[in-house]
């Protein structure tokens, strides 16, 4: 019986090639909750400044989260297996410093192609800023429901 269930839950599902909606509004719910959050972190943390002013500004902490969210997709996964090592050593605190160089990472490309005018002073602001933007995007994030996934 479970098996019948399954099967019919799996061709009721559509085409494989195309991605299906609860992905794609997951992946707009956690780019909203990095926006708020990365909107956060300029407003608080010294040290992390937008160089425009007004609807610019609002542009280019956009892009930055656009960006972030496309990292913590496609390059996160593979800077967390290769720091394994060192994060089984500091008891997950590596983590932080690989959020750090995704924060870094994303202010290079936004900066380079777009020209959001993202600056990041020191490492230390940077480091905190990695901190508040993972503790705020997750608040978001459990509000929002981007984390749950579809009942199938």
């Amino acid at each position: 019986m479970q098996f019948l269930q399954s099967v019919s839950l799996q061709t009721n599902k559509g085409n494989r090639n195309s991605p299906e909606r609860g992905e794609l509004m997951n992946f707009f719910l956690r780019t909203l909750g990095i926006f708020i959050a990365v909107g956060v972190a300029v407003w608080l943390v010294p040290g992390i400044d937008i160089y425009n002013d007004g609807t610019a500004a609002w542009v280019s902490i956009a892009i930055v989260a656009v960006i972030i969210a496309l990292l913590n997709m496609s390059i996160k996964p593979i800077m967390q297996l290769l720091g394994l090592p060192i994060s089984i050593l500091t008891l997950g605190l590596f983590y932080l410093v690989i959020n750090t160089a995704l924060l870094y990472i994303a202010a290079g490309i936004s900066n380079t192609i777009f020209n959001a005018g993202f600056n990041i002073e020191t490492f230390g602001s940077g480091f905190v800023a990695s901190i508040v933007i993972s503790i705020v995007s997750t608040l978001v994030n459990s509000i929002t429901g981007a984390n749950r996934t579809p009942p199938y």
